[in-house]
């Protein structure tokens, strides 16, 4: 039977990757007290998510005018977005989501476990509440992460393949 984890809300929300670029597995971490899940996720959908997070803000902004965050206030949201130790992941993710409640003014992403349909297997689901400023944070560090992976060596030169054909 499939499980649904709340964590509302979560403190801490982080996306993370371990190994060497080209070989890394990437995580999403949230947690709240002693509580943290780690699920497994894709490159891209790292990606993918900060893109659709950042265009939610943008979104939100519009139509919902946060209060302007005090020095003070801002001082508590930042905090360290590395993942937390023992990285022993819930699942792989195969689906997820995002939505917004308007009383709370938090937004919400909803991981849903990588199972076969097909089978009839239900997916557990994780869902971690965080405010407009964790997914601000959230969006530029996953966007740093992701890039991170890149390699790039000044010294070589790029050389397109011609397909056969003289340029």
């Amino acid at each position: 039977m499939a499980r649904h984890i709340e964590l509302n809300p979560s403190p801490h929300l982080t996306i993370g990757a371990i190994g060497e670029p080209g070989n890394r597995t990437f995580y999403l971490q949230g947690g709240r007290g002693e509580q943290t899940i780690s699920l497994v996720i894709e490159k891209e959908q790292a990606a993918a998510l900060a893109l659709n997070f950042d265009s939610l803000l943008r979104e939100l902004d519009e139509k919902y005018p946060a209060p302007s965050v005090s020095r003070q206030q801002e001082g508590a949201i930042m905090r360290d977005m590395r993942l937390r130790e023992p990285l022993q992941p819930l699942f792989r993710v195969g689906n997820m989501g995002l939505g917004y409640n308007e009383d709370t003014d938090q937004v919400v992403l909803i991981a849903y476990e990588l199972v076969d349909e097909a089978a009839g297997e239900e997916p557990n689901v994780v869902s971690y509440w965080v405010t407009r400023e964790q997914v601000r944070l959230l969006v530029a560090h996953t966007e740093n992460i992701v890039r991170r992976g890149r390699f790039f060596d000044p010294g070589v030169q790029f050389a397109p393949k011609r397909n056969g054909h003289v340029g």
